[in-house]
């Protein structure tokens, strides 16, 4: 069981200059772009432009911040408004798109998933969770406070894991003001 907090990840500036990365959880562990099974990240744009090409790659995208965007592929194959939050896009990444920002800056959340090598998918789940119950596996607090065990989660930090392992659950807390409880969760699982 890895932990993280988004404050404390460092970030990878995008060659073209539009915005930056920051790397949560990779595997194999410090793969490159070319060499990753799957990946969760979390980028922020800050300008317009095409978006990197990832052959053989299953992309999930999800608004977390800002006004979010407009994803036109040069195809004609997806056209889609991503101006919600917590509501994930799937796509293929070898897929040529083209992002144009609808305000100012925006962040999104991102799974890439080699494609006959690994399935998952990002769910936004309010109710208690246990980390470690998949084979593989990431959560991220997106609101409130979230305790396991003595461990207490709030927006930006979450769990990664690379074995099924028996533990604590993950469980929303009631809290004053603000966004109910909210939790990113990705289950991972390698294709058999």
């Amino acid at each position: 069981m890895h932990s993280f907090d988004l404050a404390a990840v460092p970030h990878t500036p995008w060659k073209n200059g539009g915005g930056h990365t920051r790397e949560l959880a990779c595997w194999p562990p410090g793969a490159g772009m070319e060499g990753f099974e799957w990946r969760v990240s979390v980028a922020t744009i800050a300008a317009p432009g095409p978006f990197s090409a990832f052959a053989g790659v299953d992309r999930r995208i999800m608004l977390l911040d800002g006004d979010g965007m407009q994803l036109r592929a040069r195809d004609g194959s997806l056209d889609h408004r991503l101006d919600r939050r917590w509501q994930p896009l799937a796509f293929a990444g070898e897929v040529a798109v083209d992002c144009t920002l609808l305000g100012g800056t925006s962040t999104d959340f991102n799974l890439m998933l080699r494609r006959g090598r690994w399935r998952g998918e990002v769910q936004v789940v309010r109710d208690p969770r246990q980390p470690g119950s998949t084979p593989v596996g990431l959560c991220l607090v997106l609101a409130g406070r979230w305790s396991r065990g003595d461990d207490r989660l709030t927006a930006g930090q979450g769990l990664w894991w690379s074995a099924a392992e028996a533990g604590p659950a993950l469980v929303p807390q009631a809290g004053q003001g603000g966004d109910a409880p909210a939790l990113a969760w990705v289950e991972l699982r390698p294709v058999i």
